[in-house]
């Protein structure tokens, strides 16, 4: 009998490329604050909680008030960017979440994001049917490279870590995967492979077993 295992899956960057929405919201958001940001401190933050990001940012001014505020205005208008502009999965995603789903894999976003992002998305990409749980930004108090957000994801899904895989697109991700125990996929489409159990450039690239492989004993 086959045992029960999950996929847990990031979100921006490897479900979709969204960082240009993510850019435009933040320096828009920052500029109307009176603290313009330049791209390379974008960069620099990007994947990270609102919470790390704006404290980076706004320094000494970061009281908890603010930070939510400005982190609120970004997401409601990074949301209006998606539902305005659409947004498509990346190359692979879409197959190999419903090949998965299809073969019983049971399936999870863990993702630094806030859970209205995670549902636009979904719904999005409408592929919100595929998905067992969703651990976002509210659910978790560390970020990665703690192992949380995904120790987490597979207790919500009454699996065992060691029967887990991760898709990450980021070096945190990859080594909070490694903190729980957990088997990981590195996609990574510019620049060198990230240290994962398996790099590639695209999930379109992957072997049909690539999936299964990793959990063989």
């Amino acid at each position: 009998m086959t045992p029960t295992r999950a996929v847990l899956w990031d979100m921006d960057g490897t479900l979709v490329d969204s960082a240009d929405y993510h850019w435009q919201s933040w320096r828009d958001i920052m500029a109307r604050e009176g603290h313009p940001i330049t791209h390379d401190q974008f960069l620099a933050t990007f994947g990270q909680r609102n919470d790390s990001i704006l404290r980076q940012w706004l320094d000494a001014q970061a009281t908890p008030e603010l930070i939510e505020r400005v982190g609120d205005a970004k997401e409601a208008l990074y949301r209006q960017h998606v539902h305005q502009q659409g947004i498509e999965p990346l190359p692979g995603v879409s197959q190999w979440v419903r090949r998965l789903h299809q073969q019983g894999w049971r399936q999870a976003i863990a993702s630094a994001a806030p859970r209205k992002n995670v549902e636009t998305i979904l719904e999005a990409l409408h592929t919100a049917d595929c998905f067992g749980a969703i651990v976002s930004a509210e659910d978790v108090h560390r970020g990665k490279p703690d192992p949380e957000v995904f120790l987490v994801a597979a207790a919500k899904l009454n699996v065992p870590p060691s029967h887990c895989i991760v898709v990450e697109d980021a070096l945190h991700g990859i080594e909070a995967a490694r903190a729980a125990g957990m088997k990981s996929i590195g996609v990574t489409r510019n620049g060198k492979p990230l240290p994962a159990d398996l790099a590639t450039h695209s999930l379109a690239e992957l072997a049909p077993n690539a999936f299964d492989n990793l959990l063989l004993p």
